[in-house]
């Protein structure tokens, strides 16, 4: 905060009992992105913009580029600073304010610049008259071509091959990822060095041009003739090949509409008793709540209304005691929205003291019930994922079987996790990595069952949050493309990224 003015007692004036206001501006100067390790919750400096002086407005141009990764809750923090000396050391300079969300956040909000990094580009290149190298010969070129990087420097991003003995190549067409060209910065900067090849490697500098992807996009045109020590190099073609990406239907407004289906079943134990899984222990989560709260909490940043379906199975349900395969955690038999992961994990604690768990172990309806709901919107819209939690080994397996396949042309996946110390071999035929899942003589469409046991997760040290980042981790990893083989099945492209999404806000500040 810089004082530009202060009040002095000589310009207040009695007459109109008015104090003069201090005039102060805040001038921001530069932003460091920290980033929080998995399953800790400790903070590690990713890196700083540059240094913006005098202005209440700065707009930045290094970028932060991360690895993403949707089975992960990747949480940043974002601390704005204005400079006050020339160290390097953050503590001696005045911290403005800080914002605090997940990277997942980022990929639905418009508000940032998302590069997924799919797209793939396809040029040629030519040149006329170039200088003569070769003392008996003509020349042997070849083009290098660099990504420029925000500190100055140079990468290597691709070289063409060595045409021999020629002054007007035509080299070869080639594809390269656009992010490998520009790194997802379409103005950003590419040096194009043309070589004469030497066999002993010290090859001759015939010259160099820059250009950007943005006027190499334009294609073949007077912008992409390039003056190289007087000959030319010119672009002969340019073509684009987007390959669609989980994140470009998650930009384009696709939700992911995210449903828990609990095992009452009576072999899970008493709640009230600690050997039960059910337990709700006053220090620490029982496995069912851990597993909902790990999927959950990734899954709840792709939902807009935050808005989850919540059904319990296996167990007699008030008033009249049926048994019941897919009753409502809130007892709505009309709305089973849970508010939040928060909500639904007070729903299951709560169900917990009013049904009596009993059995059997049955999939199958509350399979149905979700596939219902995902026919209902082929569009590409929606994205359904059932999270199913159980202590034992399916009674219905038939039926799941036969759910499961005919589920399998729908915008669903389905997650299962194991609870407790019980085998779950039979499961692994639902989770058709190695065999594709059939019923009645039919095949899945698709692969849309993955299966894990939660035992395999668990951190011997006790630390929770690395137990349930450890199987959020395994248990998402194949939800990205169980969609994208979906959209393709239908030949649904992403939609263009939406506009309205609001930006993450300043937890701290000034």
């Amino acid at each position: 905060v810089d004082i530009l003015e202060m009040a002095s007692i000589g310009e207040f004036d009695p007459l109109h009992t008015h104090v003069p206001a201090t005039k102060i501006e805040v001038t921001v100067s530069f932003v460091v992105l920290y980033v929080q390790g998995i399953g800790t919750k400790e903070w590690r400096e990713f890196g700083r913009t540059e240094v913006i002086e005098n202005t209440l407005n700065p707009d930045f141009v290094r970028k932060f580029v991360l690895d993403y990764f949707f089975e992960e809750k990747q949480n940043l923090r974002f601390d704005v600073y204005n400079v006050d000396s020339r160290s390097s050391n953050i503590s001696k300079h005045s911290f403005l304010g800080q914002t605090f969300c997940t990277l997942g956040e980022i990929i639905v909000s418009t508000a940032f610049l998302i590069f997924s990094g799919s797209d793939l580009t396809t040029m040629q290149l030519c040149a006329n008259k170039l200088d003569k190298k070769d003392f008996f010969g003509k020349s042997d070129p070849f083009l290098v071509f660099y990504r420029s990087n925000e500190d100055g420097t140079f990468t290597i991003c691709h070289k063409t091959e060595v045409i021999k003995n020629t002054l007007n190549p035509v080299w070869q067409s080639f594809t390269i990822p656009v992010r490998a060209l520009c790194n997802g910065d379409y103005d950003r900067t590419v040096k194009v060095d043309v070589y004469d090849w030497d066999r002993d490697g010290s090859h001759d500098f015939i010259g160099e041009f820059t250009t950007s992807y943005r006027e190499l996009s334009r294609g073949q045109s007077q912008f992409n003739v390039y003056e190289v020590r007087g000959p030319n190099v010119t672009l002969l073609s340019f073509k684009v090949e987007s390959e669609y990406t989980f994140v470009d239907f998650i930009r384009g407004g696709t939700q992911l509409n995210f449903t828990v289906a609990i095992d009452f079943t009576a072999s899970n134990g008493n709640p009230a008793q600690p050997t039960s899984l059910h337990y709700m222990s006053p220090y620490q989560m029982n496995s069912y709540a851990m597993a909902l709260k790990a999927v959950g909490e990734i899954i709840q940043d792709y939902d807009s209304d935050k808005l989850f379906p919540a059904y319990g199975f296996g167990a007699k349900f008030p008033p009249d005691g049926a048994v019941s395969h897919a009753f409502p955690l809130n007892s709505d038999c009309e709305n089973a929205n849970c508010v939040g992961i928060e909500g639904v994990l007070e729903a299951y604690y709560e169900c917990l003291r009013t049904v009596q768990l009993y059995g059997p172990t049955n999939f199958a309806p509350v399979i149905n019930q979700v596939a219902q709901a995902a026919a209902g919107v082929m569009d590409g819209s929606q994205y359904f994922i059932l999270l199913l939690i159980t202590d034992g080994v399916i009674s219905d397996m038939v039926q799941t079987k036969e759910a499961v396949v005919n589920a399998s042309t729908l915008p669903l996946s389905i997650i299962i996790v194991g609870v407790g110390p019980a085998e779950f071999d039979a499961m692994e035929e639902l989770d058709g990595d190695e065999v594709r899942l059939s019923s009645r003589g039919r095949v899945a469409e698709r692969d849309i069952v993955q299966f894990v046991p939660f035992r395999d997760y668990i951190d011997r040290s006790g630390n929770q949050v690395l137990s349930m980042a450890r199987l959020a981790k395994d248990v998402l990893a194949e939800v990205p493309d169980q969609l994208l083989s979906f959209m393709k099945s239908r030949s649904i492209e992403p939609r263009p990224a939406l506009s309205h999404c609001p930006t993450p806000h300043i937890h701290e500040n000034l």
